[in-house]
């Protein structure tokens, strides 16, 4: 687990690998912590770009939760999480999107209405549909995963600031430039109060204003 922070994936993996191999041995062929073993060797190749190496991982992890766990398990809901975030990556957005949309069923059933794992799953599904060019879609996801965070997080927690760059980003794709201004102000205030005045995030946050600005023919 300490490998992957500092970088150094195979040597992640071999470790990974060798826990793997001590409880295919030492456990029966079904427990979950089998399921863990192939979740994080999945985690190490998604990271290193192997994404179908990966996608393998997360498959052979989701078949034993789904043998080992109850149906609605919210395990099993990571497991569909993880795999339509590899399927994001391979640009497989319609098939990114049905496991996403999979796990979002399994977590409202498992979790209570405004669990911050909602909001993940609505700001998934909306980042697909984006990539995809529905932006409505997006929109109203986007617009989900706010609600939720709005009643499940401080005013000013760096994810709100996150949900805002988000919608902000769809009314840009739509050219709706005043409304994407709006997004983006609100969450340069929130950046602006929770993040040291030298944050990148806050560059990142002028940055944008300024491009819409520019689409605006707001030059100076």
């Amino acid at each position: 687990m300490v490998y992957p922070h500092m970088g150094e994936y195979s040597k992640a993996l071999s470790f990974y690998e060798r826990s793997l191999e001590i409880r295919k041995i030492a456990l029966p062929p079904n427990h979950p912590d089998l399921a863990t073993s192939y979740n994080n060797i999945a985690l190490v190749y998604d990271n290193m770009g192997e994404y179908s190496k990966a996608l393998s991982s997360y498959e052979r992890s989701l078949e034993i939760r789904k043998i080992a766990l109850p149906p609605n398990h919210p395990d099993l809901g990571s497991s569909y999480n993880n795999i339509a975030s590899v399927y994001d990556n391979m640009g497989e957005y319609s098939k990114a999107r049905s496991s996403y949309e999979r796990s979002l069923e399994i977590r409202k059933i498992a979790l209570p209405p405004n669990h911050p794992d909602l909001a993940t799953s609505y700001s998934n599904i909306a980042s697909v549909y984006d990539n995809m060019g529905e932006y409505s879609k997006a929109l109203s996801s986007y617009e989900r995963s706010l609600e939720i965070r709005k009643i499940d997080l401080p005013p000013n927690h760096p994810d709100l600031a996150t949900s805002y760059n988000n919608i902000a980003s769809v009314y840009y794709h739509m050219g709706e430039y005043s409304k994407a201004l709006s997004s983006l102000e609100r969450s340069l205030e929130i950046r602006k109060i929770d993040l040291p005045p030298n944050h990148p995030d806050l560059a990142t946050s002028y940055s944008n204003i300024a491009s819409v600005y520019d689409n605006m023919g707001e030059y100076s």
